[in-house]
């Protein structure tokens, strides 16, 4: 037993000391934004970005940290000024990996964004900008569950603000789950997260489109 015990240390500490800087530096950013600690782990990336300067998933993440925690501002100032460094991070991003489908959904994500926080002033430009993208997209990577769900959730915000059924869209949900599903990870820090999403929009379908 105590040699079994000795085995998976070993074999535990091999693994820690395999970790390259990179991977600590990751695990570290991810770490801190499972925690809420945004700005650090936004820094964070931003370090590893100029470290791994061939590699598009640290700005990335660092991008789309700023835009997820701009949801819900009220400050009109303090949005602008995450959803430029989102830009920033998303555009350095981009030039590494060009019309890559996950950063050219979390450029539509910021859009939507500003058009969650003043529908009037950004609504119409913006909604152009993300039709083109949900197009490029769909053309460049149809079977990507993150473009499925996001152009479905798209669609189905812009049906309840012209008060119209979201079932057509629901259909999208169930799709985008079935990529999901199917879905084989094999990059590490890969942005394969959205089934538990989908889900809870898929539960949301049902209530919403089922009769009374």
């Amino acid at each position: 037993m105590r040699t079994l015990l000795v085995i998976s240390a070993f074999v535990l500490t091999l693994q820690l000391t395999a970790q390259t800087p990179y991977e600590t530096g990751m695990n570290n950013a991810f770490a801190l934004w499972q925690d809420q600690k945004n700005t650090e782990a936004v820094q964070l990336f931003e370090r590893i970005a100029a470290a791994e300067s061939d590699n598009w998933l640290p700005p990335y993440y660092a991008g789309l940290i700023e835009i997820v925690s701009s949801f819900g501002l009220k400050d009109e100032a303090l949005l602008t000024t995450k959803l430029t460094r989102a830009k920033t991070f998303l555009d350095a991003a981009s030039e590494i990996s060009e019309n890559n489908p996950e950063i050219l959904i979390s450029y539509a994500l910021l859009n939507t964004a500003y058009i969650a926080f003043d529908g009037a002033k950004y609504g119409m430009t913006l909604s152009a900008e993300n039709a083109a993208i949900y197009d490029k997209t769909q053309k460049i990577a149809p079977n990507n569950p993150r473009v499925v769900l996001s152009k479905a959730e798209w669609d189905m915000g812009s049906a309840r603000f012209f008060g119209k059924s979201i079932a057509p869209f629901c259909a999208d949900i169930e799709r985008a789950i079935g990529l999901f599903q199917e879905e084989e990870q094999t990059i590490k820090y890969y942005p394969y997260s959205g089934l538990d999403r989908a889900k809870e929009i898929s539960a949301n379908c049902k209530k919403e489109t089922s009769p009374e």
